[in-house]
């Protein structure tokens, strides 16, 4: 059955993104939640991140007639049927067997991007086959400048166009929460485990279908399968290089856009587009690496002030609904990506779960332009806030 014949019963049962997040919680283990819910410290960051949201308050418009809202928005030259893409996650096999290849899926039906992260479960060449013309690749800076050349070219043959380098992992956050969880590089075989396993048998049986979630791509250059080696193997290899010059090779070396993620402060947004970077992607990593960032949306204003239209301007962190993207739009971002979302959806609703959440972000923002106004995404910028 398609998603289309069962999208009536779906918006009924689950109309918001946070219906999706409850059934996720119940149907995958609890250390797949907590490594997908979590933030790092005391996580106050997470829910400062979506407070942050509602302190954003419209002054709608109205006597304008009839209004058709519509979302479509070209960014590089490319068409997109709505501002909203697939954020990168990492260990996202974890979450919900071949999450990466469904969601990637999703993403070629609805036209909107798909971004891998170099840690994903899956390879770039197996989500490839998936994700159409939708596809974008995330950097996490490795130090060997062979497997730096091997990644942009292997991203390259499987038909992604557009290259997002990860700044904000300078080191590996804490994770306390995961920790807490029983989270381990590679996975323990505890009576907890077991006891997990038996208790939700859909994500069980799926997982052992589908094998134990490894991080695949970067397998490639350890000769070695072994998660405590691959961990390893990432943890010294990946991230803690970035420096301005290497961003300035990469860009050199990759033939397209190139975006930089994790940028909070203006005057790294500044030196970014010294840099040549394409686009700037503000982001404090959903609240996952620096508890003591500030959120998101308020480091949004002064850097689309800095940029004023020398580059693009990506968003992500914290956004659950389409009133958020709207939100961003109005303060400045061309473009908003959202991560847990889109995987509550896959864990919740498995092959319908990319889909259905697509539909809530789309619809949900389409119908908060009508209600501000705004017809298209230019007139949301041209509204007024309280």
């Amino acid at each position: 059955m398609s998603y289309d014949n069962k999208k009536a019963k779906l918006t009924d049962k689950y109309p918001a993104i946070a219906d999706l997040a409850k059934k996720a919680k119940k149907r995958i283990p609890k250390v797949s939640w907590e490594y997908l819910e979590s933030g790092t410290g005391d996580e106050h960051l997470i829910d400062r991140n979506q407070e942050a949201f509602n302190k954003i308050n419209f002054l709608p418009q109205f006597c304008k007639g009839e209004l058709m809202a519509n979302a479509e928005t070209t960014l590089f030259g490319k068409k997109y049927a709505a501002p909203i893409g697939v954020a990168p996650v990492g260990l996202t096999g974890l979450m919900w067997p071949k999450a990466e290849q469904l969601l990637a899926a999703s993403c070629k039906r609805f036209n909107i991007p798909f971004c891998l992260s170099t840690l994903a479960t899956a390879t770039p060449e197996t989500v490839g086959e998936h994700v159409g013309d939708m596809g974008w690749f995330q950097l996490y800076p490795p130090k060997d400048p062979h497997i730096l050349e091997s990644l942009l070219q292997r991203a390259k043959d499987s038909g992604y166009h557009t290259l997002v380098i990860t700044a904000d992992i300078p080191m590996p956050s804490m994770r306390e929460r995961t920790k807490r969880a029983g989270m381990s590089m590679p996975p323990k075989i505890t009576p907890r485990m077991i006891w997990e396993g038996a208790t939700h048998p859909v994500w069980s049986i799926n997982t052992l279908r589908n094998g134990i979630p490894s991080l695949k791509t970067v397998e490639h250059y350890t000769n070695n399968n072994n998660m405590k080696f691959v961990s390893g193997f990432v943890g010294n290899r990946l991230g803690g290089t970035l420096s301005w010059e290497y961003c300035t090779k990469i860009k050199e070396m990759w033939d397209g856009p190139v975006i930089l993620k994790g940028i909070m402060n203006p005057k790294d947004a500044t030196k970014a587009i010294e840099a040549g970077m394409d686009g700037i992607w503000v982001s404090n990593h959903g609240a996952r690496q620096f508890n003591g960032a500030a959120t998101a949306i308020d480091a949004l204003p002064a850097i689309t002030k800095v940029v004023a239209g020398k580059a693009k301007i990506i968003f992500d962190s914290g956004v659950r609904n389409g009133l958020d993207i709207m939100r961003a739009l109005y303060l400045g971002a061309d473009f908003v990506f959202a991560g847990r979302p889109f995987f509550y959806g896959a864990a919740a609703l498995g092959k319908y779960g990319g889909d259905h959440a697509a539909q809530i972000f789309i619809e949900d923002l389409k119908n908060n332009m009508v209600q501000l106004g705004a017809a298209t995404i230019a007139e949301i910028r041209e509204g007024d806030l309280l």
